[in-house]
């Protein structure tokens, strides 16, 4: 199991980020955790795949474990290489080169195994096979997200870690990756997937969180998650708000919602 331990994470020896946080992704499952922007989602990400010093960012209290041994002092290959793979806001893909050289890439800790792999990822992504000599940068923004998931698994992941794996797609894009997260997470990957489209994400999960401030606010199983009236209303736009007048989520003061999801 990939586990978070009462979390505290620093950026730049002043800056509290993460308050305490704790969650965890059993083997095989999908996690969803939901949290509007600057709520710390990245930052958690971050601090389990290793790169919170690349941001000048630390872990000053608390734990990351996998099966019970710690990961958060790590070297991010080191955490690849155990097991947990991130793959970016943004996708992040290099634009430079082509498909088969990002992919290639994303196997170079176990470098040997990389032509099985590489059959393996292409077998679930057929356009990329199509465009495997194409450069990456003129791939669609659906194909680049296909594209930085694939990367990452050619390490061949236990746990994938998804950052906002929609933003910025059409609806029948964020179809299509819906159904990869699926078909990923069929072959036994467990998947810890941070998202802002909350339909989507707890429509996949068995269970979700939801961060607030550096802190986890709400914790149920995804379907009492969809069925929850502040998350229909905040995240969804529907409940209590949608017959008097919808109000957004920026709308709502942070210290009601609070209060409401803690008491």
């Amino acid at each position: 199991m990939l586990q978070v331990r009462n979390l505290e994470v620093v950026y730049d020896d002043v800056m509290l980020v993460l308050r305490g946080v704790s969650l965890a992704v059993p083997p095989g499952g999908i996690v969803a955790l939901l949290g509007a922007n600057g709520a710390g989602k990245t930052t958690l990400l971050r601090a389990i795949s290793g790169l919170l010093d690349v941001h000048d960012g630390a872990v000053t209290k608390g734990s990351v474990t996998l099966d019970g041994d710690p990961i958060h002092r790590l070297r991010p290959a080191a955490v690849v290489r155990r097991g947990v793979c991130q793959v970016m806001e943004g996708r992040r893909i290099f634009a430079e080169l082509t498909v088969e050289e990002n992919l290639r890439i994303g196997g170079h800790t176990a470098h040997r195994q990389i032509p099985a792999r590489l059959d393996h990822v292409l077998g679930l992504f057929p356009v990329l096979a199509q465009r495997r000599r194409h450069t990456a940068g003129y791939l669609s923004g659906g194909e680049q997200q296909m594209l930085a998931m694939g990367r990452a698994l050619m390490a061949e992941p236990r746990y994938l870690l998804l950052d906002e794996p929609s933003l910025g797609l059409a609806p029948r894009l964020v179809e299509q990756v819906r159904e990869l997260i699926a078909t990923i997470n069929s072959g036994g990957a467990g998947v810890l997937l941070v998202e802002q489209n909350a339909t989507m994400a707890l429509s996949l999960a068995t269970h979700g969180y939801v961060l607030e401030t550096g802190q986890v606010v709400l914790d149920k199983p995804a379907e009492q998650l969809l069925a929850d009236d502040d998350i229909r209303e905040f995240y969804l736009g529907l409940g209590a708000a949608a017959g008097a007048g919808r109000r957004s989520f920026r709308d709502v003061k942070h210290y009601r919602r609070r209060k409401r999801w803690l008491s």
